[in-house]
């Protein structure tokens, strides 16, 4: 073993299909070029002391301890789930945690941490073999299984792949595009996203209106995209929920349509920015998960030269993501931004995957 290990892993935006995976439906997501880092050196004792340097927090985890079934904390919970697979700490480490990626943004910095974290133990403490896969089933169980939450598996899979990933959420297909894309411009709102409680009513909203369609419908299938079409399923919907439906099997169709374009050998990024635009459209008309502020950021980035704009998360805060072909115009959008207040903006580009090495 050696003494100091650096386990690192990027952030996501999100680029198609946005409170799509809970509903087992396809996404489309890449990583930035923001880490979260993990440093460890040994400390000769039986306990992990955690520093998370940016909330200046510190901890520490007993590795003889046994973890609680109600336990919260995701780097407790993963010495939990790693335990069922053999991997189990006999020696304490100093563990510093630092972060490029804002946190509570949208941009995954919590599921980055988990990757980082579980990358750091197997590669410490077991002899499995580590595959992106492995990563990202075990991220995923520790995340979202083991804390009965309501997001899906687009971030794990994402930052453990490293590339932008189209995620068949049913089967777990992966199909990876090598397209270098271009400047993604990131602006960080002041408001942090509203995970858990947005999450929550988006999907049971979203589930109960396929559920009445479902029942209405003799073989409707939320998967079949000729059926999903007919407007005239709508009719069987409280008003309440007609916004849902529309959104799901809307959004659907637009990340059917950027798979294909990302499927082509020649990436046409102008149409990728119409289909962003208009995934955005549904977020913020049907789902409504989009603020004030994040409006004024989409205006602004457009006005001054992005050619498609999102918002990225769950909703209610968080951030947007911007494209843009121009360098001078990718650095103005930043500059506008950062003008009007935002809680930070950057040039983001396509990211690699989870890394450990030794110093």
């Amino acid at each position: 073993m050696q003494n100091k290990i650096i386990s690192k892993a990027p952030g996501r935006v999100c680029l198609f299909g946005d409170h799509q995976d809970y509903l087992g439906l396809p996404i489309i997501a890449t990583t930035i070029d923001k880490e979260i880092t993990i440093k460890a050196i040994k400390n000769n004792t039986e306990k992990f002391k955690i520093f998370k340097k940016d909330l200046n927090i510190h901890d520490s985890i007993d590795i003889n301890q046994n973890i609680s079934s109600d336990e919260k904390d995701f780097l407790k919970i993963a010495l939990k789930v790693l335990k069922k697979y053999n991997c189990i700490p006999n020696e304490g480490y100093d563990i510093e945690i630092k972060s490029e990626i804002p946190i509570n943004s949208g941009l995954s910095s919590s599921s980055a941490l988990i990757v980082a974290w579980v990358n750091f133990l197997l590669t410490t403490f077991s002899d499995i073999s580590i595959s992106p896969r492995l990563l990202a089933d075990l991220s995923y169980e520790i995340e979202v299984k083991e804390m009965n939450g309501s997001g899906g598996k687009m971030d794990q899979y994402t930052i453990a792949n490293g590339k932008t990933i189209y995620l068949d959420t049913k089967s777990n297909e992966i199909q990876s595009f090598d397209h270098k894309l271009c400047d993604m411009i990131i602006g960080v709102s002041n408001k942090s996203k509203d995970t858990q409680g947005l999450l929550k009513k988006l999907k049971e909203n979203a589930l109960k209106s396929i559920e009445i369609v479902k029942d209405k419908v003799t073989n409707f299938s939320l998967y079949d995209e000729g059926n999903i079409k007919k407007i005239s399923h709508l009719d069987y919907l409280e008003d309440y929920l007609k916004p849902y439906f529309t959104a799901a099997v809307g959004n659907y169709k637009i990340t059917m349509d950027a798979k294909k374009e990302f499927s082509s050998s020649n990436l046409n990024i102008n149409k990728i920015s119409d289909l962003m635009n208009s995934h955005h459209n549904y977020l913020k008309k049907d789902l409504k998960i989009t603020t004030s502020e994040i409006d004024k950021m989409i205006d602004i980035s457009l006005e001054n030269g992005a050619i498609g704009c999102k918002i990225v998360g769950s909703g209610g805060g968080g951030s947007i993501v911007s494209l843009s072909t121009n360098s001078n115009t990718s650095n103005k959008i930043v500059s506008k931004l950062k003008g009007i207040g935002v809680k930070d903006a950057f040039i983001a580009r396509k990211g690699s995957g989870p890394s450990i090495y030794y110093e």
